[in-house]
């Protein structure tokens, strides 16, 4: 299958598990959440450690994927924080920031300058941007003070910069190191249940959970795990097949897909001005990965 369509469908199962998160997010607490979504999450991907290929397992990369694991458990732990506390159309376009960061870290620390489609693709971010924060009655500067508002932009920001490197970790391990698709998959959501089990310890004391996985929240949890072990595992799929840039491009569409349907499905402010904004910020990301 070609890595466009694989990518497509990891952007379809991204933008379902989106929705459903913060559906459930009205009923229970992000620690919970976190803690039971990774215990399904493994016991789906329990098959694959029946095809482990062990002559790719070494120290090197187990220690890579780990640390790879951190930063996409931490990432994770703040995208559903904020997921619960702001709305979806508001907080999960923010997201599509990444590309446009990394970028900018390029030219810092590095001297990667841009060209006129990558230039192009900042602008585009910062428009949409702009616009997806502008409310009604509010002074035009306002939109520049958006991870000023609250901790849970806050989050977002972390997420970003969590994401961009562990981004380019997941290319190191499936193009340099040779990790199979099926071996990354099965040890990432085994230490994605280890480092989350140990924030809730952090967080709690002592493991500490008020929910229990019962009536129709089971289900939706369920779900989600299916979703999840769906997009992350076609995700890989399309890395290993094609540049991650261009993987992360069609993977940005999610973030448009789930705008629409989860400001819809939960009745949100602004849908129309946000779906615009959110197409911009998508074209933006789009552009910036072109070389």
């Amino acid at each position: 299958m070609h890595w466009f369509i694989i990518a497509f469908i990891s952007a379809v199962f991204s933008a379902a598990s989106a929705v459903t998160q913060k559906k459930v997010l009205f009923k229970i607490e992000v620690h919970d959440f976190v803690i039971w979504t990774s215990i399904f999450n493994l016991l789906f991907s329990l098959p694959y450690f029946f095809y482990l290929d062990s002559h790719a397992l070494t120290l090197i990369n187990l220690s890579v994927l780990f640390g790879k694991s951190i930063l996409g458990a931490l990432s994770y732990i703040f995208i559903m924080k904020a997921l619960k506390n702001l709305e979806i159309s508001g907080a999960l376009p923010l997201m599509v920031l990444t590309p446009g960061l990394v970028a900018i870290f390029g030219i810092i620390f590095i001297g990667d300058y841009l060209n006129a489609y990558q230039s192009s693709g900042i602008i585009l971010l910062m428009v949409g941007t702009y616009l997806l924060e502008m409310k009604p009655k509010q002074s035009i500067f306002e939109p520049f003070k958006v991870f000023n508002k609250s901790q849970y932009y806050h989050y977002i920001g972390f997420a970003l910069l969590l994401q961009s490197v562990s981004s380019v970790l997941d290319k190191l391990l499936l193009g340099k190191y040779k990790m199979p698709p099926i071996t990354f998959m099965a040890f990432q959501q085994l230490f994605y249940l280890i480092i989350i089990t140990v924030w809730v310890l952090a967080q709690n004391k002592k493991l500490k959970i008020s929910w229990k996985p019962t009536g129709d929240v089971i289900y939706w949890i369920i779900l989600i795990a299916v979703l999840t072990i769906g997009y992350r595992y076609s995700q890989i799929l399309a890395v290993k097949k094609a540049p991650v840039a261009a993987v992360l491009s069609i993977k940005r569409i999610s973030v448009f897909m789930a705008t629409l349907a989860g400001g819809r499905l939960f009745k949100e402010s602004n849908l129309f001005q946000k779906a615009v904004a959110t197409f911009l910020m998508v074209l933006g990301a789009i552009l910036i990965m072109e070389d």
